[in-house]
């Protein structure tokens, strides 16, 4: 278990699922946290900000409230669950503001903050190896595009020794996954219910995972026990993708 003590980290997408996860396990484990979140939120031990990363504005308040620190955890997102038919442009800019334009910038900004021999991890999706799941068509785009970013931000950093690595989660109990059901059971005539069993048939564990799990390997990452990773997508999605 490693020990966080005299480290700075930033963690976005904070206020609920694998982010908050992420934030809440780096606290236990002494360091020192600026959580950040679109929504209101707090976490007791951490600095709270409330920004909209979508935008320079909440970039840089962000980044003003960091300062010189030694990891980043790109944890927030966004998905819009349609059919493609009903996909407009909206949904395009939306999404990908989101999940891919405030991850490429906050890697690039935050490559002035962090000392050297730190760590990036971004969260990505298995939805980037598979477009399967229709009504989040932009979402898997913007994921797609993620992995790339994290890839490009993985060979620019290497010479000061910065790792940056993804982690493809699968199916995880968060929120976003429970409107992700909804939206697209109703779109396909079924339950919510039914289309969540009929996704567990793919996944050869069996099972969902809970945020803290997902949270675990992120940490992992930041830490030195994967000093030789960089450039890595980690999918942690029970063997629904094995390559």
């Amino acid at each position: 278990m490693t020990d966080f003590a005299g480290k700075r980290a930033a963690v976005t997408g904070a206020a609920g699922g694998i982010g908050r996860a992420v934030a809440e396990l780096l606290l236990e484990r002494g360091a020192e946290v600026v959580a950040a979140d679109v929504a209101d939120f707090t976490l007791e031990g951490a600095h709270a900000v409330v920004a909209d990363l979508a935008t320079a504005a909440g970039r840089a308040a962000l980044v003003e409230a960091t300062g010189r620190c030694h990891h980043l955890v790109i944890a927030h997102g966004v998905v819009r669950p349609k059919p493609i038919a009903d996909t407009d442009e909206q949904d395009w800019d939306a999404i990908l503001g989101v999940n891919a334009k405030a991850a490429y910038f906050l890697c690039k900004d935050f490559g002035a903050l962090l000392a050297d021999g730190g760590s990036i991890v971004t969260l990505s999706s298995v939805s980037a190896r598979s477009a399967a799941s229709l009504e989040q068509s932009v979402y898997c785009a913007s994921k797609a595009a993620l992995s790339s970013i994290t890839r490009s931000f993985a060979y620019a950093y290497a010479p000061r020794g910065i790792r940056v690595n993804t982690v493809l989660p699968g199916i995880v109990d968060t929120p976003m996954q429970q409107r992700f059901l909804e939206a697209a059971s109703h779109a396909r005539g079924t339950t919510p219910e039914a289309l969540h069993e009929a996704r567990l048939k793919l996944v050869p564990l069996g099972r969902t995972s809970p945020p803290r799990e997902c949270a675990e390997t992120i940490v992992w990452l930041l830490g030195p026990g994967s000093g030789y990773l960089t450039g890595q997508q980690i999918a942690a999605d029970g063997g629904l993708t094995m390559y």
